[in-house]
């Protein structure tokens, strides 16, 4: 929420989004749906505009042991006409 603020203050808007979440414990993709419509609630898109990914890290490092959980995502924006 405190990064669509920013964007929109800043005269853009917010496309689409784009995440990826890597662990291996939990299983992600089975919440999916409720992450989607969770984050599209808080950032104020449609729920088909947010996209949710799930990989692991293949048992290596930190990650593999599930020692922690990484994410990564991307926002596709568009200056406010």
């Amino acid at each position: 929420t405190h990064a669509a603020r920013l964007v929109r203050e800043s005269g853009w808007d917010l496309i689409n989004i784009d995440a990826t979440l890597i662990a291996e414990q939990p299983k992600i993709m089975i919440k999916a749906l409720e992450i989607r419509a969770s984050i599209a609630e808080l950032v104020g898109l449609d729920v088909s505009r947010v996209s949710i990914k799930a990989t692991t890290n293949e048992q290596l490092g930190a990650l593999g042991r599930s020692e922690g959980i990484a994410a990564f995502a991307v926002a596709t924006v568009r200056q406010t006409p």
